[in-house]
């Protein structure tokens, strides 16, 4: 069964949400309480945009029990144009390609199944921008 903290982040992971600080301006993703900047406590909504740049990436080549049959893939840190900064794995490319600067749209996927249940969990991947 999922976590409950992947139940809480549903609406964040699901429509790519985030919270804007009213003191400072900074994104946060996904929404916090406390800004980490200014230490302001007023957000307001703001929804991310499905575009991005990979900042960071890595290659996982042993990848955990769910992952097995997907090894070797890319996972990478996605900065959007709004300034917040998410992990994502990389899709529909050879993972020895994926670099930083490189552009990627997010889309929304399945990532696993958990458990005997089969509980769908899904969320974004980045795919290379055409």
């Amino acid at each position: 069964m999922p976590s409950p903290r992947y139940w809480r982040e549903v609406p964040s992971r699901y429509r790519l949400e985030a919270a804007r600080c009213l003191g400072c301006g900074k994104v946060a993703f996904p929404a916090r309480r406390v800004c980490p900047h200014c230490r302001g406590e007023r957000w307001e909504n703001t929804a991310l945009s499905q575009q991005g740049k990979i900042i960071t990436a890595t290659v996982v080549r042993v990848a955990p029990a769910e992952f097995t049959m997907e090894a070797p893939y890319a996972v990478a840190v996605v900065e959007t144009p709004e300034g917040a900064r998410l992990m994502a794995q990389v899709a529909d490319c050879d993972p020895a390609t994926v670099q930083p600067g490189m552009e990627v749209s997010l889309e929304f996927r399945l990532l696993r199944q958990e458990g005997h249940g089969g509980i769908l969990c899904y969320g974004h991947k980045a795919v290379p921008a055409g």
